[in-house]
């Protein structure tokens, strides 16, 4: 199942990109990273694109549903199950599988963060870590009755990525 590389490259680029902005410390090579301010920015395509760190405890907009431990629970839960279905359509083309790597990758990159960020940074228990987020982009605003957005809300490798993953599973779903 060599899909599952797409999913591997998915994973590290983002644990990688979130441990460069949160910071991290290397013990036995006594090296340090600081990494980024919470809720510090920093300009990257003027006003289009910038880094901003901020932690999610909840899901993608920061939707809180259930709680931490029931959010994670189901991730958990929701990755072994794209898992297995790769595993059953490993014969079916690459327009199906890739997109599910795709989102199996992003599930997986913030279920690290929640299962395990909350201990390694001293933040929290298993299980109770917050995902981190720090892309920051101005697409355009949203206007649809009383509800309006300004600015895109902060996101992470794994949130592209699934959400891709989603978009392409859409747009070629009909091939299915």
């Amino acid at each position: 199942m060599r899909v599952l590389y797409v999913t591997g490259v998915i994973v590290i680029l983002d644990q990688v990109t979130k441990l460069l902005v949160k910071g991290f410390t290397i013990p036995f090579l006594d090296f340090y990273h600081s990494g980024m301010q919470l809720g510090a920015s920093v300009t990257i395509l003027g006003d289009f694109l910038r880094l901003t760190f901020i932690e999610n405890p909840g899901m993608a907009f920061g939707i809180d549903i259930g709680g931490r431990l029931f959010l994670t629970i189901f991730s958990v839960i929701a990755s072994i199950g794209i898992l297995v279905y790769l595993f059953r359509i490993r014969e079916e083309s690459l327009a199906v599988r890739v997109p599910l790597a795709m989102i199996l990758g992003g599930a997986i990159g913030n279920l690290i963060d929640r299962i395990f960020y909350g201990v390694i940074f001293g933040e929290g228990s298993l299980f109770y870590g917050k995902v981190v987020d720090f892309i920051d982009v101005d697409f355009f605003n949203i206007e649809f009755a009383s509800f309006h957005i300004s600015r895109w809300p902060v996101f992470n490798i794994a949130d592209a990525s699934v959400s891709m993953g989603v978009l392409i599973l859409l747009v070629f779903h009909r091939k299915f």
